[in-house]
């Protein structure tokens, strides 16, 4: 099959018109794309600087009040936050400011061309950089929230020892010289008056079977 190419119609106002209003928004569309790159950079990072700076949230003062898998969690999630928060803010200014980097001779294209194709690299750089960054927000408000219901590190253990037998646990309470305390067993009451021994251990030794 042969296909034969004939001239097409003439130009005309109209496309004189349309032709005019693509040049104006090509034109138009990288500084666009950079203003808007600039405002979201900065409201993100007032958005930060409120969370991190000023305490909006708060949650224990040390994260060591914590058992230690759930202080280790606080530490990754605020590690994820971290490398976050710095990816997006990287990307934010490259959407604002640019790439760093020179273009090749053999790569030039023309003005409109080149424009349009940093306009769309800014755009993506730009979304991925408002993700990023508020997944920082995230991990950073999901790390107070394990502070504040995260279980926090046991007391110290009482080994309590009297004649008939030795209690280990957890002090709950002190009442009219009788200690409540968290045994394996459950909670028992014991009269410190009887004790022989009272002393703080690290843990409690396994009941004799």
């Amino acid at each position: 099959m042969t296909y034969r190419l004939t001239p097409g119609r003439p130009g005309g106002p109209a496309d004189m018109r349309a032709s005019r209003e693509l040049i104006r928004i090509l034109a138009a569309e990288l500084p666009r794309v950079r203003e808007t790159a600039a405002a979201w950079r900065n409201s993100l990072a007032g958005l930060l600087v409120a969370l991190v700076g000023f305490s909006l949230i708060k949650g224990r003062s040390d994260v060591g009040d914590l058992r230690p898998s759930w202080g280790a969690a606080v530490g990754f999630l605020l590690l994820a936050a971290l490398i976050a928060g710095a990816a997006g803010a990287l990307l934010l200014i490259r959407a604002a400011s640019g790439r760093p980097s020179a273009i090749p001779a053999r790569a030039l294209h023309s003005r409109s061309v080149a424009d349009h194709v940093e306009a769309m690299d800014a755009a993506a750089a730009l979304q991925h950089g408002i993700i990023m960054t508020l997944g920082c927000a995230a991990l950073l408000v999901a790390a107070v929230g394990v502070t504040w219901y995260g279980p926090g590190r046991a007391g110290p253990l009482l080994q309590i020892t009297t004649p008939t037998a030795t209690v280990c646990g957890s002090a709950v309470s002190v009442s009219d010289g009788r200690l409540e305390i968290q045994t394996a067993a459950g909670l028992v009451t014991q009269d410190l008056a009887a004790a022989s021994a009272v002393q703080a251990v690290a843990s409690c030794a396994a009941p004799a079977q």
